[in-house]
């Protein structure tokens, strides 16, 4: 990505400019009119757009508005011969950053891009994390200001702009899809659609269809044709939420798509392009399912170009404060009552507690409190947190009675494994009121999964 878009129609201007810019240590995109610069606006982003005011096709003003509907913090600066200095303040009235008067001093441009690029880089740092960034893109906001979190919001901003593929990692209920979306919304695709696709909650049988579409005839029942989701994404981003849950033949499919950027529909022959950016997602140690043959390390490698780490919420204990009182404010006014704040002694026990669910259990839990409070306080009897002590003594109380012990240290070890799972499942059951789907995300599994163990422990 260019640092800056240079807009001007004399050719001679135009390289003298960039010159001056380059041996500065910027790079730069040049445009030689409005109306390319415009296109180039919609594909690209850049740190500044310096642009001259009165151009055919196209004129300053446009570009300026170009620049400000692409997003409003883009920083523009305009060049104008004299008399049009009028419209030059007029310009800025309409969000310019700053007017120069040709002909252009070197020095002063030189200045001037390095007070503008130096504010911009202000103004956009760790944008991700900002109240505004949310309201003005119109999803739920990501929130915190912890190291772990900088540093995921600063990796996200980064590869944000560019066409690389993203790899999101994290236990469930970080909030993954969250940072696919932002992803999505920071890059140059942002007018394009998002389509997530969940791979763990679709068979085998039904995820390459689902993907890549199908033709009329193709299998009993396909009555006509059907778009998959690389083709519905077209010009936008795709999220494959649980990727390590796709089966081997569709991995296989996956790294065609991947390496030709192409897809054929089942019961198609005929190769279709598309233009989509993909980003994956999974709460697996991808790296540890390729070392057992569970997923292709060629595909690994295709989708880890650009790794990110979600922190887990024990991981990031600043941020669990802002986090409880920004979702018990939200529920308060979803359940229309009054404003309810969380009293020292909840907050306290909401730090200690090492919410193996992440961020989703933190806002079950919230939105339970705020449905048993009683007055304006949300006390800790309300959030229905077990101490870790506690919680520790009753998993461990009367496990090994009436154990059997008999046999090899491989056999004991493994009905010892089997009786925990056991344990472990029916009590998250108990706990989740039965939904599996919360049984799935509280274990930090694929639904997928937790059903064939549910099956193989006979717990149906």
């Amino acid at each position: 990505m260019a640092d800056i878009l240079l807009v001007e129609d004399k050719e001679s201007l135009r390289q003298m400019l960039r010159l001056t810019l380059q041996s500065a240590g910027y790079t730069v995109d040049e445009a030689c009119d409005g109306a390319e610069a415009r296109r180039k606006l919609n594909d690209a982003r850049y740190n500044l757009i310096i642009t001259d005011l009165k151009m055919p096709r196209a004129d300053g003003l446009e570009v300026l508005r170009a620049a400000k509907s692409a997003d409003p913090d883009n920083t523009v600066i305009l060049l104008t011969a004299y008399g049009t200095i009028d419209e030059a303040v007029q310009a800025m009235k309409d969000g310019a950053y700053e007017f120069l008067q040709k002909p252009v001093d070197s020095r002063h441009l030189l200045l001037l891009v390095q007070r503008a690029t130096e504010e911009a880089r202000l103004r956009a740092e760790n944008i991700l994390l900002r109240e505004e960034y949310s309201r003005r893109y119109g999803f739920p906001r990501i929130i915190g200001d912890s190291p772990a979190m900088q540093k995921v919001g600063r990796e996200i901003q980064q590869v944000a702009a560019t066409p690389t593929s993203v790899l999101l990692m994290g236990e469930s209920g970080t909030g993954k899809e969250l940072f696919a979306r932002a992803v999505h919304h920071l890059s140059p695709r942002r007018t394009g659609p998002f389509v997530a696709i969940n791979c763990a909650a679709i068979p085998d049988s039904l995820i390459e269809n689902e993907l890549f579409g199908h033709e009329k005839g193709a299998y009993t029942g396909a009555d006509q044709r059907r778009v998959g989701k690389f083709e519905l994404a077209a010009r936008g981003t795709i999220f494959l939420d649980e990727i390590s849950e796709v089966a081997p033949a569709v991995q296989a499919k996956l790294l065609r798509v991947l390496e030709e950027r192409k897809v054929t529909r089942l019961g198609g022959s005929a190769d279709i392009d598309i233009d989509v950016r993909v980003v994956a997602a999974t709460n697996r140690d991808l790296k540890a399912t390729v070392a057992t043959k569970q997923f292709r390390e060629d595909l690994y490698f295709r989708l880890a170009v650009f790794p990110v780490q979600i922190p887990a919420l024990r991981e990031r204990r600043s941020d669990i404060r802002e986090l409880a009182e920004f979702f018990a404010a939200k529920y308060s006014r979803e359940l229309r009552r009054q404003s309810l704040k969380l009293v020292l002694e909840s907050l306290l026990a909401l730090e200690e507690y090492d919410w193996p669910g992440n961020v989703r259990e933190l806002e079950n839990c919230i939105e339970r409190a705020c449905i048993l409070a009683t007055g304006s306080e949300i006390k800790p009897v309300d959030l229905n947190l077990a101490p870790p002590a506690d919680y520790k003594s009753k998993e461990s109380d009367g496990l090994l009675e009436g154990f059997d012990m008999r046999g090899s240290l491989a056999e004991v070890s493994a009905r010892a494994q089997r009786l925990v799972e056991r344990r472990k499942i029916e009590a998250t059951l108990k706990e989740c009121g039965y939904n599996k789907s919360r049984v799935a995300e509280r274990l930090g599994v694929s639904y997928k999964t937790l059903l064939t163990r549910i099956k193989e422990l006979e717990l149906e």
